[in-house]
């Protein structure tokens, strides 16, 4: 998320995002929100010489304005239009893995809220659309307009968290078919009686919407998997979040694959043969400074946590048996191959049982 100063655009946590990926000179990085480039061209200008960035952005406007701004970096980027629900597609495709870090500052950019036609805000009387692409089908309208009153109320529930749910989704099936912004924004306002302190009283009800036209928690979840499987082993996976709803993903995520055993608390052995991918390095999250909020209202409800790639045990002993294989080069008919392999596999079996196996197993 940014925020638009006459034409300058300021990055969310700028500084902090620079520091906790540890950018360093000649490294690989991935803004998977590229928006209107402010993160990607401190990355580009922390990482030279010989970095390279991949940004992707869902939103066509967003690669228009990025490229613009980052043009002088000339092929040290990479832009694609495109979900970040792909992002393990795109990087086999373009050949942009292992990296040394991957961003994703989620949200709203500053242009999508501040343009008038694309429905994410209600001080605009826009139609009822909210998609990142045009691509996609499904618009805000075609859920106010077609969903039941309980679907409806469960969508508010689950996505905005809105406690006047009922109220609401009672109002809308009274009023529908309803076609902009404005209008939805004043029946949200009729259905709870009114304003009551800053924010305005439709602000959950478009934040429901937005996720679920752009299946954002979805979508979310899917691509922080697929970012642990491009990075590079002591590369940082940092993540802004917004609302509660990102936040606890993303907070669970980290938790869950820094964790060698999933198995429930009951079970007296691990089964489940998890090992930890992450070591969680924000163990308080990251919030924008009083100074950083002055300049940017918008920051102040935004969270950073940071987690680095680490090496399992399987992958210890994958990487050993390929330096074996790469020192004895293409001589495979002698006994010395294979029970160097052999004896490598029982040490490692035997360093699991001691040290690497889960507190519950051992």
């Amino acid at each position: 998320m940014e925020v638009t100063l006459s034409t300058s655009h300021i990055p969310v946590l700028s500084r902090e995002v620079i520091e906790t990926l540890a950018i360093q000179p000649g490294g690989r990085y991935i803004d998977c929100t590229l928006g209107s480039g402010g993160h990607s061209q401190a990355i580009l200008e922390h990482s030279f010489p010989g970095g390279q960035l991949l940004g992707i952005d869902a939103d066509p406007d967003a690669i228009k304005r990025a490229g613009e701004k980052l043009g002088s970096f000339g092929k040290s980027v990479l832009l694609v239009n495109d979900n970040f629900s792909n992002l393990k597609d795109i990087c086999v495709k373009l050949d942009f893995f292992p990296v040394h870090g991957i961003l994703f500052d989620l949200g709203l950019s500053s242009p999508q809220l501040d343009e008038d036609g694309r429905g994410f805000s209600f001080q605009y009387d826009a139609p009822l659309d909210m998609r990142f692409s045009p691509t996609q089908k499904i618009t805000a309208a075609e859920i106010v307009n077609t969903y039941s009153e309980m679907e409806l109320a469960n969508l508010l529930r689950t996505f905005g968290e809105e406690t006047n749910n009922r109220q609401i989704a009672k109002k809308i099936l009274q009023k529908r078919p309803l076609k902009t912004t404005l209008e939805l924004a004043e029946i949200v306002e009729e259905a709870v009686g009114g304003r009551h302190g800053k924010t305005h009283p439709a602000t959950r009800t478009f934040q429901a919407l937005r996720i679920v036209v752009n299946q954002e928690m979805e979508n979310l979840e899917s691509a922080l998997n697929q970012a642990v499987s491009l990075l590079g082993f002591g590369g940082k996976l940092a993540v802004i979040s917004y609302h509660s709803l990102e936040d606890r993903i993303v907070k669970h995520f980290m938790q869950k694959e820094s964790k060698d055993c999933l198995c429930p608390p009951e079970a007296m052995k691990c089964v489940c043969g998890h090992k930890a991918n992450l070591k969680i390095i924000t163990r308080r999250i990251i919030t924008p400074s009083f100074s950083e909020v002055e300049l940017n209202p918008r920051s102040r409800s935004a969270k950073l946590r940071v987690a680095e790639r680490i090496i399992t045990p399987t992958e210890q002993y994958e990487q050993a048996v390929e330096q074996i294989n790469c020192s004895i080069g293409i001589v495979t008919q002698g006994w010395r191959r294979p029970a160097l392999i052999e004896k490598l596999r029982k040490t490692f079996l035997s360093l699991q049982k001691k040290g690497f196996s889960s507190s519950r197993s051992q």
